[in-house]
């Protein structure tokens, strides 16, 4: 009998460590497919997105060798929403294909990372809702860290997304990461918890 699929989408603010919990998830050999890479990759070589990315942003999006035009995009997706919902109305359904097909390689758990898993709705792709949890003093330390920025410029960037408790709520699992908890064993947990 073959095991059965599930699909579940991890997010979690910027900070709240949803990149290492996905390494743990790969290192226990779960398969995990990362929307953000897959996202640069169609952008950057797909011919029918290059050409709907130039109606929208202009033909400078990229350089007369093909190549994205990294600060031009950004600028773009600056202006705004409905600037960015433009690039999204493109890029999103190509990625979700991409998904799909890679979940239909894989049978038990297949995990998506998904910042954005409610705002772009990409959480109707998945059977289950991860949330990975980290308390706002801790996320910022790690934003200003990583990306080594202001503490100003940390608070804008996570202004910029959906309110954590939001998430939590429609979230079904919360995983806290905070630092100091056993992110694998709580990972073993939640694994558990979906296989009953």
């Amino acid at each position: 009998m073959q095991e059965k699929r599930i699909k579940i989408g991890v997010t979690g603010g910027i900070g709240s460590g949803k990149s290492h919990v996905c390494r743990l998830l790969e290192e226990m050999g779960y398969p995990v497919f990362y929307c953000d890479d897959e996202a640069k990759r169609i952008i950057r070589g797909d011919a029918e997105v290059k050409a709907a990315l130039r109606q929208i942003v202009g033909e400078e999006v990229y350089t007369p060798d093909g190549t994205l035009a990294k600060p031009v995009l950004a600028a773009h997706l600056c202006k705004g929403r409905e600037a960015a919902a433009l690039v999204d109305a493109v890029v999103h359904p190509r990625v979700a294909q991409a998904f799909a097909a890679f979940a239909e390689r894989h049978a038990g758990a297949v995990f998506m990372e998904c910042a954005l898993l409610f705002e772009a709705r990409f959480d109707r792709f998945v059977d289950c809702k991860l949330l990975v949890s980290a308390p706002l003093d801790v996320r910022l330390q790690r934003v200003m860290r990583r990306d080594n920025i202001s503490e100003a410029c940390a608070l804008k960037w996570i202004g910029l997304q959906m309110p954590e408790e939001e998430k939590a709520r429609r979230a079904d699992f919360v995983l806290p990461n905070a630092g100091g908890e056993d992110t694998r064993q709580l990972l073993e947990d939640f694994l558990e918890k979906i296989k009953m």
